[in-house]
């Protein structure tokens, strides 16, 4: 008689429970195949995007392991397992580990998103934090660059991307701004002719768009000149010390006076 209960209760279970059990294979096994999709379709997203290596695998496992943890909860709920205070769990311990780590994921967040958007490359000159240099490398934490004077910066990457940044590099010409003065007993035509010829026979200097020269400044002791080409971003500095050493030699040999501060010191002779 005894037997038969259970028997009985074993029948009842296996009425009840069979169809959620199959039914949470059949989800899983379906689950994990369109996980499989999805992530089939990121990595080729990814590698049209062309994205660095180490960011591809963590974005993928990432999103593979929220996935299988949604799928996870899916299936228990399915069976009839009680997944609201698993959710809660999670949900705690997700908040307990942001907080705890909130400096390092503000970086990881600035990194994904450097690596995503490329606001900036490997080779590319920059400006960022006070800082100047070329990028040497961009990781997931941290932007390393290489200063002129050979020495590495490291910068985080959640200031990185949440603050300011001047990229050099970002296009293929450069305009080189430089001001000449002259004394005011100087001829303006003779001076912006002077001025004109050393970006006109300058090698490097682009045509188009057109060198400029303008007198845009009375100052106090001299005319200020404005002189503005633009060359190949890779020729800026070359091109910098050339005409400013030149320019320089040119005024001389035309008698161009170069004006400087001049103190002028008055004696008050008392009576």
């Amino acid at each position: 008689m005894d037997l038969q209960k259970w028997i009985d209760a074993g029948y009842d279970l296996l009425i009840v429970y069979a169809p959620k059990v199959i039914a949470a294979i059949l989800i899983w096994i379906v689950g994990l195949w369109v996980i499989r999709l999805i992530l089939k379709g990121i990595r080729k997203t990814m590698e049209k995007r062309v994205y660095d290596i180490s960011l591809k695998k963590f974005l993928l496992n990432l999103v593979s392991w929220v996935l299988k943890i949604v799928l996870i909860v899916v299936v228990l709920g399915t069976v009839g397992i009680e997944t609201t205070s698993f959710a809660a769990i999670l949900a705690a311990a997700g908040l307990a580990i942001g907080l705890a780590l909130q400096g390092s994921l503000a970086n990881f967040a600035g990194g994904v998103l450097i690596m995503i958007f490329k606001p900036i490359k490997v080779g590319d000159f920059i400006e960022a934090q006070g800082e100047a240099g070329s990028v040497k490398e961009i990781q997931i934490f941290t932007t390393k660059l290489t200063s002129t004077d050979n020495k590495e910066i490291i910068i985080p990457n959640g200031k990185l991307s949440n603050d300011n940044i001047v990229n050099y590099s970002a296009f293929d010409m450069r305009r080189v701004d430089m001001v000449f003065s002259v004394g005011y007993d100087s001829d303006i035509k003779q001076t912006k002719d002077i001025l004109m010829s050393q970006l006109n026979n300058h090698p490097l200097i682009l045509k188009d768009p057109a060198p400029l020269v303008r007198l845009t400044e009375l100052a106090d002791s001299s005319l200020n000149f404005n002189v503005r080409p633009w060359v190949k971003t890779p020729d800026y500095w070359g091109v910098y010390y050339d005409i400013m050493e030149n320019t320089k030699d040119a005024l001389d040999k035309a008698g161009i006076d170069i004006p400087y501060p001049h103190n002028v010191q008055i004696n008050k002779k008392n009576n």
